[in-house]
């Protein structure tokens, strides 16, 4: 164990002495797992910036990430829900066993590989919230990534999420122990949940749990640490700081950032380890920016945004339907003539790019709000 923290502290030594994402051994544009992938939370994390996780359903969702990812010059990182995922396959399929949600996430994943070099950017692929009842999903995703690791010698996805907070922590715990030790065989990152974020998010409804659910403690968080930290060094944990998924107004979801700084505290008591805790932020919408500096400031390295990119994507279409509203009444007549043509104005490709634009504004926004611009500046 001694001479394990002493190699994670040279590790992070040495990612604090780097000025740029470049300096990482091994980096590259496009997607990065293993010890690259690590090496990146490890830079934001001496840093003290955050890498914004986007959620994405569609090619076009894909690409205003990467653009956006480009635009600001840094890492990203894009995720998969299991509707997204389903979504990204084709509502129509059988999803009986989550095949089509395994397929959409398949497919999703190879897409962002084929074309993510292309924006000169490294990115963390991953797959978001998995509770107890979509474990044959994650499974599917897990055999997909064994048979890439066997073809490529790595996995297809970065890294993956076990939200199993509604169980029994003992349980929860046990099954994340069980996966990590499936996970590090491929040299995969594992992000887990102790306690719940409250509110809705795809599919999910912890709006009525109980308040004391929302706040983690300290030794429940050593608790994962502890049991998971033998198996692997690659793993993130979701503590529950009052989280709440869904759009609020700011000061409405009463975070308490200074809960990640005792988490910190406690386990560096018992570790002899500064900061050895790799945090993640779920349910932002809402916060202050006050409460998201203390999070990062406190080791936060990842934070969920999904229901702020869904709004900019509809707005843009709105924005368009409402300044070009007399060209978009039938594929004829406008103020130009009732035989003057519309297709220009209808096509597919005009309204979804002013989605996709406006989706880019929000993600590099979000970048900024989490001190992640221009780490990849050479």
């Amino acid at each position: 164990r001694l001479r394990h923290w002493t190699q994670l502290l040279a590790n992070f030594s040495a990612m604090a002495s780097c000025n740029s994402v470049w300096d990482i051994p091994g980096i590259k544009a496009g997607v990065v797992t293993g010890d690259v992938a690590w090496s990146i939370l490890e830079f934001a994390k001496a840093k003290k910036f955050a890498i914004p996780a986007f959620n994405v359903t569609s090619s076009s969702t894909i690409v205003a990430v990467l653009e956006a990812a480009k635009k600001i010059n840094s890492p990203i990182m894009i995720q998969f829900s299991q509707g997204g995922a389903q979504f990204m396959a084709g509502k129509t399929l059988d999803n009986g066993d989550h095949a089509a949600s395994i397929l959409g996430s398949v497919a999703g994943a190879r897409l962002v590989r084929a074309i993510a070099p292309s924006y000169g950017v490294p990115v963390i692929l991953h797959s978001d919230h998995c509770s107890k009842k979509l474990l044959p999903w994650f499974d599917g995703m897990l055999e997909a990534d064994e048979a890439y690791f066997k073809a490529f010698g790595e996995p297809l996805f970065s890294s993956h999420m076990l939200d199993l907070s509604e169980e029994p922590d003992e349980e929860n715990i046990a099954i994340c122990k069980k996966y990590l030790e499936r996970m590090k065989k491929i040299n995969q990152i594992l992000e887990m949940e102790i306690g719940i974020t409250g509110g809705v998010e795809d599919g999910v409804d912890n709006s009525g749990v109980s308040k004391d659910k929302l706040y983690s403690t300290p030794a429940d968080v050593y608790k994962v640490h502890e049991a998971l930290s033998p198996i692997s060094e690659k793993f993130t944990i979701a503590a529950a700081f009052g989280n709440v998924h869904g759009a609020y107004k700011p000061g409405n979801v009463k975070l308490r950032p200074e809960l990640l700084v005792e988490y910190q505290k406690f386990a560096a008591e018992k570790t002899g380890k500064e900061k050895p805790l790799f945090l993640v932020f779920h349910g932002g919408s809402g916060s202050e920016m006050s409460e998201i500096e203390a999070a990062i400031d406190a080791g936060a390295v990842k934070m969920n945004v999904d229901t702020d990119t869904q709004w900019a994507y509809w707005e843009g279409v709105l924005k368009y339907y409402k300044e070009k509203e007399a060209y978009l009444q039938g594929p004829l007549g406008n103020p130009e003539g009732e035989d003057k043509p519309n297709k220009s104005y209808y096509d597919p490709r005009k309204w979804l790019r002013e989605a996709e634009g406006s989706m880019v504004t929000r993600v590099a926004n979000q970048c900024k709000i989490l001190r992640n611009m221009d780490k990849c500046a050479k």
